[in-house]
């Protein structure tokens, strides 16, 4: 019996580069625009951030870490203290717990340093691989790609991944790209997800990726 073939046929190396070379060029520094010091505010502000933008987790940490600088600090502060200060990201309930027993994690297992590698920052309450893959690439350096709705929208779209679990697409980049660039292919994918490949109403027209992109030649070709 013949089995079905997948519609769409397997990407190659050279035609997602070609790609990535275009997006390098529309976003030359895929930096984070969360604004920290250190990788505790880096891990700190990543978790503030879920369902939240950028810029206003960028309005609630200065205080935060004002009152509450270090693992130690934070992980002794009162509940409801913390509740306040992170109330404008959202959640702040669960959010304000969460980066508690993160720095209680971080003191009991870790003697208060944030640990460099993926296995180790995924034991912190709170820190799935996304997170985790944000620290090492924005604090230590060390290649990881952080999968969030952006780089999972983004990657589909543009025919980089076939299938629909952050995790599942995370090892899809994996293997199609050189580990050298996994850093920049994350931050490029969240930016165009941000700026032009929008979930509702992506501006299709104005990508300079179109030609490469399979969602724009399904739509216009």
């Amino acid at each position: 019996m013949a089995t079905k073939k997948n519609k769409k046929s397997a990407l190659s190396q050279k035609e997602a580069l070609t790609t990535f070379d275009l997006l390098c060029e529309l976003y030359p520094n895929p930096k984070t625009e969360l604004i920290y010091e250190g990788p505790f505010q880096l891990l700190i502000s990543v978790i503030l951030s879920a369902q939240c933008t950028d810029a206003q987790v960028n309005k609630a940490t200065p205080a935060l870490f004002a009152n509450y600088p270090t693992p130690e600090a934070l992980m002794k502060a009162p509940l409801q203290q913390v509740e306040k200060l992170v109330h404008s990201c959202g959640f702040y309930r669960a959010k304000a717990k969460a980066i508690i027993k993160t720095a209680t994690d971080i003191v009991e297992k870790f003697n208060g340093k944030i640990p460099a590698s993926l296995e180790e920052l995924t034991t912190l309450a709170g820190v799935g691989r996304k997170t985790a893959s944000v620290v090492l690439n924005q604090a230590f350096d060390i290649p990881a790609i952080a999968v969030d709705t952006h780089v999972l929208r983004v990657s589909q779209r543009i025919g980089w991944a076939q299938t629909d679990t952050p995790e599942k697409v995370e090892m899809e980049l994996r293997a199609l790209l050189p580990e050298e660039l996994w850093g920049a292919v994350n931050g490029t994918l969240i930016l165009h997800g941000r700026k032009i490949c929008k979930a509702r109403k992506p501006l299709c027209d104005e990508c300079p990726i179109q030609q490469g992109c399979r969602f724009y030649r399904a739509a216009h070709i």
